[in-house]
């Protein structure tokens, strides 16, 4: 199973083109920014994606728990979500980088994630930034619109900020907060 949070076009379009059809999975945690879903909308219909939108439990609406406890948060619209994908998969392929931070400096190209019994690929595991872009110059993909304003790191809107120059690209994600993952990766 493939998971993108559409925060660049790299990992689906290696997935679309490497495998025809294979089914994208995107977890829609109710506060994806707009322009999230532009790229989502254009990476879908230019590559034909085969799109797989995943939402929290029925009873899980939009709300101000972000505000409150932002772990819980993460837990019913990522952690959760993801969780019910997985059941019964044997691998995971994600879009996680090295580059993307400290937390994720020495993520290996594959591993066996013990805690959900499944291998985890992580194909983008060393691929730098510079290389990440020229990719998508190279294949003529868009940029996520968000970039140009700053965000290094894209997720929930509540939750997401632009980075200052000089600070960790995940700096942006739950500011103020001791926080630097979802979840997801753990």
């Amino acid at each position: 199973m493939v998971t993108a949070s559409f925060e660049d076009a790299v990992l689906v379009h290696v997935a679309a083109t490497a495998v025809p059809g294979i089914e994208i999975t995107l977890l829609d945690t109710q506060y994806l920014f707009a322009e999230t879903r532009w790229l989502i909308n254009e990476l879908t219909q230019r590559l034909d994606l085969n799109l797989r939108v995943v939402h929290p439990l029925p009873e899980i609406l939009p709300d101000n728990l972000w505000q409150a406890d932002v772990e819980a948060c993460c837990d019913v619209r990522k952690v959760e979500p993801l969780a019910r994908t997985l059941a019964g998969k044997q691998a995971w392929i994600t879009g996680i980088r090295r580059a993307d931070g400290p937390t994720r400096a020495n993520v290996p190209m594959t591993a066996y994630d013990i805690g959900r019994g499944l291998v985890k690929v992580n194909p983008l595991a060393a691929l730098t930034d510079d290389d990440m872009a020229l990719y998508l110059r190279l294949h003529e993909l868009p940029v996520h619109p968000l970039v140009d304003k700053g965000y290094a790191s894209i997720g929930c809107w509540p939750c997401t900020r632009p980075v200052a120059p000089g600070e960790d690209k995940r700096a942006g994600r739950w500011s103020g907060n001791t926080k630097t993952e979802c979840g997801l990766h753990a």
